[in-house]
């Protein structure tokens, strides 16, 4: 852990907190991900090196601990870590606000289909299972189909075909599904411009991005960036 050498809270706190995706991991944690695979799936650019140093330094620095059960390990915010929840909540709404411009860099399926699957508003859902596939049209054949699973009081994303009855598909690109998951732009105008499709019976179609619900940043009050 590098010092900046001055007795300022500010530096002491950014000490153990501004090391790449160091951030990102208390996030995953606040999200509710405890294991080490979800924190990677919540990080899917991060390599399994650096989130195991990143554990570590986290919990030296009191901010995180570490449980194991029967071999399996598991990793929880303390009383300390608990404390920046206002910090990261004030960075995203910082970010959603000023921070608009999107790189190719900064879409991925994997991250946006398991933030969906996390935060899908389920009491909106039928109680049977059912079955939303995406087909992003601008993504390599091994990302661009992906199936969210919803059961009840259950949800899972496949990048595999999990072999059920697909109720809806909504066909766009992930550049488009980002930005309405962001809430950068609207179902209304994506279906309208033809930029976004849902194939499924009307009765459904309609009921789709409801059941997708939004990034919990989305309530966030700011622009539409998009023209409309």
């Amino acid at each position: 852990m590098s010092s900046y050498g001055q007795f300022c809270p500010v530096a002491k706190a950014m000490e153990v907190l501004d090391e790449r995706w160091t951030l990102l991991v208390v996030r995953e944690l606040m999200a509710g991900s405890t294991r080490f695979n979800e924190l990677r799936r919540g990080n899917p650019k991060m390599s399994p090196a650096l989130l195991s140093k990143r554990l570590r330094s986290l919990e030296r620095a009191g901010v995180i601990r570490r449980d194991e059960v029967d071999g399996r390990a598991s990793y929880h915010l303390t009383d300390c870590g608990m404390e920046l929840k206002p910090v990261v909540e004030g960075l995203g709404a910082w970010g959603i606000r000023w921070i608009g411009e999107l790189g190719e860099d900064d879409l991925d399926p994997h991250l946006l289909l398991w933030d969906i699957r996390r935060t899908v508003p389920l009491d909106r859902w039928p109680r049977s299972r059912t079955v939303v596939a995406f087909e992003f049209t601008d993504q390599p054949a091994g990302t661009a189909t992906w199936w969210l699973c919803v059961n009840g009081d259950d949800a899972d994303v496949c990048d595999y075909d999990p072999g059920f009855d697909v109720t809806a598909t909504v066909v766009t690109t992930l550049s488009t599904m980002v930005r309405l998951w962001r809430v950068d732009r609207t179902w209304e105008d994506a279906l309208r411009s033809g930029d976004a499709t849902i194939d499924a019976p009307s009765d459904v179609r309609r009921e789709v991005p409801s059941w997708l619900g939004q990034m919990s940043l989305g309530a966030i009050p700011h622009p539409i960036r998009e023209t409309v």
